[in-house]
């Protein structure tokens, strides 16, 4: 039973910007092993390897090593992998997709990692990018009355966890607007359907109540997709809302002073057995040392200090050791 000394706290790379090998004469390891040293000056001791930090499913075997002793050099353990915008039901890219998400496992599991989480979400459009907060603008939809999408995103997702059970790992689906993971009925019936006890969901709230936009309460979204949850995306927003008028603004903020009661999520997890990685994220600013703030603010104010009766989950939780298919 985790606690708030040991519960897992991954920094997300996020922050640490586009560190992928160009082909270039040199090395990328130097550049890696900065990153990782940023992310344990800040105090961590945990990262999750975020894809939009190092394209994991293009590396060679050598890279890959590569990266494996650069994180054993600088201390850290990678606990958890996100690999993000790459659907595996875009229309003209979802083959390849996939083919990408079954190599990020392979290498997930070189490098030691135990859940990876994965979404419906698609490269975002030149029109969000002009943006400096890129949900202002409208992305990509999910067609949610084409059964032969859905049924589409059930069989690779299907295969991806079967992949993820036979390498000893979790996966994860995170929680992303306007995709088939983009509400919290949605996202349960759609892991209810894969029917795999090692695939979960990420209840990334943030991704949803950041949108300008009516959106669902969060208080309901976790108390849906809690149950499902073997990984954990947190962020907040501060979100200011006149109905009436149709006006709808969100900034990125810590934890603690957002819309998002975390001291009521963790509650709700912890309610309905979740023992799960936590993996902070920020946009914006000086995202590791905000998200250094939210570990801090999790562990020393909400995550359980003593021992307590944790509730039953649905899915596999990465504590429980082997998982399978």
């Amino acid at each position: 039973m985790l606690t708030a000394n040991d519960w897992p706290i991954a920094a997300a790379m996020l922050s640490q910007g586009d560190a992928h090998p160009t082909g270039e004469p040199g090395s990328p390891i130097e550049r890696w092993r900065a990153d990782l040293l940023e992310v344990s000056d800040a105090g961590f001791g945990e990262v999750d390897l975020t894809d939009s930090w190092v394209r994991y499913g293009d590396l060679s075997p050598q890279q890959a090593s590569d990266l494996g002793q650069c994180l054993a050099s600088t201390g850290l353990t990678a606990v958890s992998l996100s690999a993000i915008r790459r659907s595996v039901i875009d229309e003209r890219h979802g083959a390849e997709h996939l083919a990408y998400a079954h190599r990020t496992l392979d290498v997930a599991a070189e490098l030691g990692v135990g859940v990876v989480s994965v979404g419906l979400h698609r490269a975002l459009t030149p029109e969000q990018r002009a943006q400096l907060w890129f949900w202002t603008v409208e992305g990509h939809r999910d067609p949610f009355d084409d059964d032969e999408a859905w049924a589409l995103a059930v069989t690779r997702l299907r295969e991806l966890g079967r992949h993820a059970g036979e390498l000893g790992m979790l996966l994860s689906l995170e929680l992303y607007e306007h995709t088939f993971l983009g509400t919290a009925a949605s996202a349960v019936r759609l892991v209810e359907d894969i029917g795999l006890d090692v695939v979960g969901l990420n209840p990334d709230i943030g991704n949803l109540i950041r949108l300008h936009e009516p959106v669902e309460d969060w208080r309901a979204i976790a108390e849906a997709t809690m149950p499902y949850a073997n990984f954990w995306h947190v962020k907040n927003y501060t979100r200011d809302e006149d109905a009436a008028a149709g006006l709808f603004s969100t900034v990125p903020t810590s934890l603690e002073l957002g819309v998002i009661n975390y001291r009521d999520a963790v509650k709700i997890a912890l309610r309905n057995g979740f023992q799960g990685v936590i993996c902070v994220e920020h946009y914006g600013g000086d995202g590791l040392s905000v998200s250094a703030t939210n570990r801090d603010y999790l562990r020393g104010r909400v995550l359980p200090r003593r021992g307590y009766t944790p509730g039953t989950s649905r899915v596999r939780q990465a504590h429980q050791g082997e998982v399978s298919a």
